[in-house]
């Protein structure tokens, strides 16, 4: 049977909370009492918002909880070339599209549209894309392209999914196969101007090329599992099993989140916090 392999993916936007520790430690955890490999990823895809100081922090403070990791770090920015390659894989069998609506007139399409309330659905990535751009003619959208015009990629969903040999589903913990529905979040981007590739893509990328057997991961990305067993189908990926497991919350009831001010580890830390003490606060408990 094949080692456990898990991974911790923050986002070098912020501090660590207890959220992130909490997470941190169910992959740990899960991995050492498995006598697998725990591995450290820095998914660093928004240049508006991460910062060099985050990374340094995330390390530093997972360092001084005592939850080591496997390897080197993996940094996300660092390998764009090869989410770029899978990008062209999807690309040469027709599977994406470039797509030049503002999030304004997506959401003035779908307003005007009868389907309004089903379009409204909130799909991984908000609102459900009316699919105004895949329908251009193919000489309007070389026009728009060689014009230089700002624009996304989307994965044709319909071309997508018309490609399986079978339904999707995944193993869930303690729950067994759960049967996967991506068409309900309609073309979603795996690409844009600002971001060259989607947490989508470089997450189910990341996954397979680090060996990773078990994502563990908060219960807010879930639904997300759909999308992300779509793309190991499309690219030939391996699949892992996934534990989605509660968020922790605070005394109102909302989840911890960085902006929202949740308590940051090294001010708890400077409070006279111990390592276990603030493990214990992240739910931390066997």
């Amino acid at each position: 049977m094949a080692s456990t392999v898990t991974r911790f993916a923050p986002s070098p936007t912020g501090f660590l909370h207890l959220g992130h520790a909490h997470s941190a430690w169910q992959g740990w955890r899960a991995a050492r009492q498995a006598g697998g490999r725990f591995l450290l990823r820095l998914e660093d895809l928004d240049p508006g918002r991460c910062r060099p100081e985050y990374a340094a922090a995330i390390t530093e403070d997972l360092r001084w909880l005592g939850l080591d990791w496997d390897g080197p770090v993996r940094v996300q920015s660092e390998h764009m070339a090869e989410y770029r390659a899978a990008l062209d894989v999807l690309a040469a069998r027709g599977l994406l599209y470039p797509c030049f609506c503002t999030r304004a007139e997506i959401a003035r399409e779908i307003a005007g549209s009868g389907r309004a309330p089903h379009l409204a659905a909130a799909g991984p990535d908000g609102p459900v894309y009316p699919g105004t751009c895949r329908r251009l003619s193919p000489d309007r959208r070389a026009a728009r392209l060689a014009a230089g015009e700002p624009h996304a990629l989307r994965l044709d969903m319909a071309g997508a999914l018309a490609g399986l040999s079978a339904p999707l589903s995944f193993e869930e913990l303690g729950e067994g196969r759960v049967r996967c529905d991506p068409a309900r979040f309609g073309d979603v981007v795996l690409a844009r101007k600002d971001a060259p590739a989607s947490y989508h893509l470089c997450v189910t990328h990341d996954d397979a090329v680090q060996g990773v057997t078990l994502v563990t991961r908060g219960e807010d990305l879930r639904a997300a599992t759909d999308i992300h067993r779509l793309l190991q189908d499309l690219l030939g990926w391996p699949e892992p099993a996934y534990a989605h497991h509660p968020l922790l919350r605070g005394a109102d009831g909302r989840r911890l989140a960085k902006r929202d001010g949740a308590p940051a580890l090294r001010d708890l830390r400077a409070a006279g916090r111990s390592p276990g003490e603030v493990l214990a606060l992240a739910g931390a408990t066997s």
